[in-house]
């Protein structure tokens, strides 16, 4: 497999403020996605508020638009944050190499790193949160419950530090080892410890005091760091991103 030249990433079309942050020679990049871009777009009217503002062939788990010289480009999705996340979110250049990263999500070969505001402190410094998860659909939409299923969902939470304003918030980090929809969001929540500027598991009224009190509108879950290995061309192949925190989560009191 020959590496991607320089200019297939110049063309892709990027969707607002999303930056490539790392690359590697087999093309394989991670990308910093803003809070409030979708990972890709449900359909045609979303093209223009996702990661890359093209159609997405779900079937194929790529995105789709004609180059400068008529022949179609492709870049292969490999992971996917909520729109409200900020932070690293995989992407390839090739089929075959989507498909090896991907088998290493799967066999939870990935080390992630994120970083999270929550209301509260966590009664200790570093714990291991096990639960069991219930994922469903609601109207199209994918909600979490902790205790009311089967999924097994793992992840530690280390505390960073804890602010102190009248309004007591943490900074935390969270490493987990499985990858449930929304499990960092009900993890969080069910130890009375949500995510601030969380709408579906937060505590409503402690989102609209924080907004009042000069914080940002968004949901403070952040993809800090990533860090694998992957097989190619009977090679392994390191890879490792980060992607720097927004500036808002530093208006810890």
């Amino acid at each position: 497999m020959s590496a991607p030249a320089e200019g297939f990433w110049a063309d892709v079309p990027f969707g607002p403020g999303v930056r490539r942050v790392a690359c590697d020679a087999n093309g394989l990049a991670a990308l910093d996605k803003p809070e409030g871009i979708l990972s890709h777009p449900n359909g045609p009217l979303d093209e223009d508020r996702s990661l890359v503002r093209a159609r997405y062939d779900r079937e194929g788990e790529c995105f789709e638009w004609p180059g400068p010289d008529g022949e179609t480009r492709r870049l292969w999705l490999i992971n996917r944050l909520d729109s409200a996340t900020s932070g690293l979110i995989l992407a390839a250049a090739d089929e075959a190499l989507a498909r090896e990263v991907r088998s290493r999500f799967r066999r939870r070969g990935v080390r992630k790193i994120y970083q999270a505001l929550v209301f509260g402190k966590p009664r200790q410094a570093s714990e291991t949160w096990r639960d069991v998860l219930a994922v469903r659909k609601e109207g199209g939409r994918i909600r979490a419950a902790a205790g009311a299923g089967n999924l097994p969902a793992e992840s530690r939470m280390t505390l960073v530090r804890t602010g102190s304003g009248a309004t007591r918030v943490s900074m935390i980090l969270l490493e987990p080892s499985t990858g449930r929809s929304h499990q960092l969001r009900v993890q969080c929540a069910s130890r009375g410890l949500p995510i601030v500027g969380d709408r579906t598991y937060g505590d409503f009224a402690a989102n609209r005091g924080f907004a009042k009190g000069g914080g940002a509108k968004r949901m403070f879950l952040h993809s800090l760091e990533i860090g694998f290995e992957y097989s190619l061309g009977g090679r392994e192949h390191p890879f490792s991103a980060r992607a720097p925190l927004p500036p808002e989560f530093e208006s810890l009191g």
